[in-house]
């Protein structure tokens, strides 16, 4: 009779199980494809992000390139114009025009009188050039008939009338006699972040899987943009049609010209298509692998569940109704020991019960669990009752907690501790984010805890590499890529921001540096080793002491610096002073057989006012730089009033 139930039970137990695992088998396999679709939708939605971002922030930056060149170049053709204005004998000579030129860091200069026609240049061909005979210069001889003595052209890069390099010019009117004062640079830095700010360019470098393709696709015209693998192949196919992409919003099957059927994405910006598509047998391929390895899982817990009550049905253990009621509160209050008691067959059976339910109860943890580790999600729940002694978690829980496994075991054991403990981690929050905690320098979670039936859950996750994703895009939009320093942008808003807050009887100093002879450098040695002359540059910047100092690269050659927490002028005196006393210290490699200490000119301003402008100090700072290039390189100089000069 016993070995009769026994088998009734088991027999039961397989065919309700099996019958369990097929229905379970058949949902996932209708729903894991359209969770793969899902999960490819989301992927590409934050690729397409990532490249809305990277277009945006291009645009923003070569938009701050611009203005930054425009504003930098225009003060040089308005400080060649003062010289010329008060210097005279400079026209005459072409040497003087080539030196200042070279001190003015352009590379074109020229003076055009009140015909149109370049009397003076710093390349002497440019002599007796008529701006009236090209479309390109004509522009310019409108600053003829202006009264305006603020008035400036900038023009757009594009070919020079003369040579038809790309340039860019400026000009601007003179004071005492009537003519034009007009510069010219080559914008290499502005024509290669265009050249990076293009769907081509960015589609081209974009991560993709296997067999994955990311493109971008003119609505209108139904060019193809930029494309993961170059956009020099031959595309034909149906999908790339915009008639077809615009289907496609939500994530569609389509056949190429092939008869091979692509799963396609699309999502519209700025009249542009940004697509993704996948290949459906890659998706297919991808269920399948799924499905087989649930597959061979729920088999594996089967086998397992049907082992196990096989052993628990042939055991004899019963107590009597006390134990069994003791030891059901115990279940009840967390502790999931086996329950051993003696007693009659029917007390036996009861206890059997128990111990199955008990069993079960682990075996449902233990398959969550394991359903996680298959996912590879790093995710982690728990549950305890106040007061219990067992506290119930998902094996990666100490792996993401990072505790060992001697204190996870005390923990475990005991519901107080795990209390305190869990209590302890959210009681640090990280600033701004109410969920997210640091376990130590480079692990991340975000825990959401919640109450039901008088139990504590808890849901724990890894989001570390999304916290380090967000704090190295933090560094590079502030950082330069080169040196390491502030950005300019960034540096104006922290020096802006010190102004503000300055703390009443100190000081702040805005400090202008224009690295001497750079030009040079690039030119004899080369760009890799102007590059590291910049660097070491940086390196001296930031050896000085962090709390009176902010330092950042303005452009090229370029750079500036604040100091604050100055209680006098003496000591913002002193301060430069050892920081040049560094800098003569600092000899660079130019080649193998060539060293260069670095030599800087700078100007700065200060002021007590803690209202001050910050481009008010940028401005005399740069105008004291100035000041500095044209009598002596080398040193620095204070910015000096018209109205009251030293």
């Amino acid at each position: 009779m016993e070995v009769s139930m026994q088998k009734t039970f088991i027999r039961h137990a397989f065919f309700i199980i099996t019958s369990a695992i097929l229905i379970i088998f058949f949902i996932n396999f209708l729903l894991t494809l359209r969770t793969l679709k899902a999960q490819q939708f989301n992927t590409f939605y934050t690729k397409s992000e990532q490249v809305v971002h990277t277009l945006e922030t291009n645009q923003e930056e070569l938009s701050i390139l611009q203005e930054n060149l425009d504003e930098d170049y225009l003060t040089r053709a308005k400080a060649a114009a003062y010289i010329f204005d008060n210097q005279q004998d400079v026209i005459k000579d072409v040497k003087e025009m080539r030196y200042l030129a070279q001190l003015l860091n352009v590379d074109e200069l020229h003076v055009i009188d009140e015909n149109g026609i370049i009397v003076s240049a710093s390349i002497s061909r440019y002599v007796g050039f008529e701006m009236a005979a090209y479309d390109q210069s004509r522009p310019f001889l409108a600053l003829l008939d202006t009264d305006d003595e603020n008035a400036f052209l900038i023009q757009d890069a594009q070919p020079n009338a003369a040579d038809q390099k790309i340039m860019k010019y400026i000009g601007v009117p003179r004071k005492k006699d009537k003519g034009i004062v007009q510069v010219g640079f080559k914008p290499t830095r502005q024509l290669e972040a265009e050249s990076r700010n293009t769907y081509e360019y960015i589609f081209s470098r974009f991560p993709t899987d296997a067999d994955e393709e990311l493109f971008a696709v003119d609505r209108s015209t139904g060019e193809i943009l930029g494309h993961s693998s170059g956009i020099e192949r031959e595309f034909s196919d149906e999908y790339y049609q915009p008639d077809e992409l615009s289907e496609c919003a939500d994530g569609a099957y389509k056949k190429d010209s092939n008869g091979k059927i692509m799963y396609v994405a699309t999502r519209e910006y700025n009249d542009i298509f940004i697509c993704f598509a996948l290949p459906l047998k890659v998706l297919v391929n991808q269920m399948l692998n799924h499905v087989l390895r649930t597959l061979f899982y729920l088999l594996l817990v089967e086998a397992l569940v049907i082992a196990l009550l096989n052993y628990l049905v042939s055991q004899q253990v019963i107590s009597g109704i006390h134990q069994i009621m003791d030891d059901l509160t115990a279940i009840t209050n967390g502790n999931l020991d086996t329950v051993t008691v003696g007693g009659n067959r029917e007390m036996e059976a009861l206890s059997d019960g128990i111990n199955t339910m008990v069993k079960s109860i682990i075996s449902i943890s233990d398959r969550i669990s394991t359903i996680i580790q298959i996912s590879r999600v790093p995710l982690a729940a728990f549950e305890y009752k106040p007061g219990g002694q067992h506290v119930f978690v998902t094996s990666g829980l100490k792996d993401l907690l990072d505790i060992p496994d001697w204190k996870a075991k005390e923990l475990y054991q005991n519901s107080l501790l795990f209390d305190q403990y869990i209590h302890d981690i959210t009681s640090r929050p990280l600033q701004g984010e109410p969920d997210i905690f640091q376990i130590h320098e480079s692990r991340y979670i975000r825990i959401h805890l919640s109450e039901a039936a008088g139990a504590h859950l808890g849901v724990i996750t890894d989001v570390s590499k999304d916290m380090m994703q967000k704090r190295q895009m933090l560094y590079e939009n502030t950082h330069d890529a080169l040196t390491g320093l502030y950005k300019y942008t960034y540096f104006k808003q922290k020096s802006a921001e010190i102004l503000q807050t300055m703390a009443f009887g100190h000081i702040c100093a805005i400090v202008m540096l224009d690295l001497d002879h750079f030009k040079s450098i690039n030119d004899t040695y080369g760009h890799d080793a102007g590059d590291h002359y910049l660097q070491s540059f940086a390196d001296v910047l930031t050896s000085m002491p962090s709390e009176h100092f902010i330092t950042a690269r303005r452009s090229g050659d370029e750079f500036c610096m604040t100091i604050y927490g100055c209680a006098e002028h003496a000591d913002i005196i002193r301060r430069l002073d050892t920081f040049y006393e560094t800098l003569k210290k600092r000899r660079i490699p130019l080649s193998a057989d060539k060293t260069k200490v670095i030599s800087a000119s700078a100007g700065f301003s200060w002021t007590p006012d803690a209202g001050c402008s910050i481009d008010v100090l940028l401005s005399q700072a740069d105008a004291a730089l100035y000041d500095v290039k044209r009598n002596g390189k080398g040193t620095y100089a204070e910015y000096q009033s018209p109205e009251n000069p030293a």
